[in-house]
């Protein structure tokens, strides 16, 4: 069992369940006194969303981005890769995107930091109450909860802006909960490599669509294209549909007919169908 999947466990044996009407109290500021302690020692995973925001944030490419601030998890129980954030390599182990004043990147920063000091739990399918709920998560280090003002989840939702990251969020998680994932044997290194290329490395998979043969062997229609050159959420919401073809080979893609034919010729001449 992976450490993420103990840790799921222990949230739906452990923590009470909360829904968007649930309150709780929390204030996070700079008269806080643990301000900014939080931000060291800890794992944050990004989701593909978290990357596009950080590294258009600090205006460089995804690929710069994954070798200056993240890390990748070694699990052998992991089907798929994930990313977290790296550390600065320091006593504290801070965040290096904290800085003097708090987070430097506050307007873009990742689901994870936003929900804070929420979390929320997606139990089995066989388990009973198999709805997606929320959790308070009380960190000994922190001294912000019971002042500043009580919320409701939902309320904290809206605060925090949390939403749009919420709906790309559930477009990864549907892609990574399909049950390929459970099938080790299925999961060569190359299936690898172009799952991280289009969940993390955006820009790559960008040079990969625009400067191979991809566009010739599969029909899209020209607003799709053209709105993928510039709109990296457009690019990952495509790159989401083209995994599920390749990976699963669910009908989200249309190949050419013209290819479509010359595959069928080579596919007779090698006598594997009639």
């Amino acid at each position: 069992m992976s450490e993420i999947e103990r840790f799921k466990e222990e949230i739906l044996k452990d923590y009470p369940r909360m829904t968007k009407d649930s309150e709780f109290t929390f204030a996070c500021h700079p008269g806080v006194p643990c301000f900014n302690d939080c931000c060291a020692d800890i794992n944050i995973f990004l989701t593909p969303y978290d990357i596009i925001r950080l590294k258009n944030h600090l205006g460089i490419s995804s690929e710069e981005f994954l070798k200056k601030y993240t890390i990748m998890p070694f699990d052998k129980n992991l089907s798929y890769p994930v990313v977290m954030l790296l550390m600065s390599d320091n006593d504290k182990k801070t965040c290096q995107l904290l800085g003097d004043k708090g987070c430097t990147v506050y307007e873009n920063r990742p689901w994870a930091c936003r929900m804070y000091p929420l979390g929320l739990a997606s139990p089995k399918e066989d388990d009973q109450g198999n709805e997606d709920f929320y959790f308070l998560v009380k960190d000994k280090i922190c001294r912000g909860h019971n002042q500043g003002k009580k919320w409701t989840v939902r309320e904290w939702i809206d605060d925090q802006g949390i939403a749009e990251y919420d709906e790309m969020g559930r477009e990864f998680k549907d892609l990574t909960m399909n049950s390929f994932f459970q099938d080790q044997s299925k999961i060569d290194s190359q299936k690898i490599d172009m799952f991280f290329m289009v969940c993390y490395n955006l820009d790559k998979f960008r040079q990969f669509v625009f400067g191979s043969s991809f566009l010739k062997k599969f029909d899209i229609d020209e607003a799709t294209m053209t709105k993928m050159k510039d709109d990296d959420v457009a690019l990952l919401r495509f790159g989401f549909r083209w995994l599920r073809f390749a990976l699963f080979g669910e009908d989200t893609m249309k190949i050419k007919e013209v290819i479509a034919e010359d595959k069928l010729k080579e596919l007779k001449m090698k006598g594997k169908i009639r």
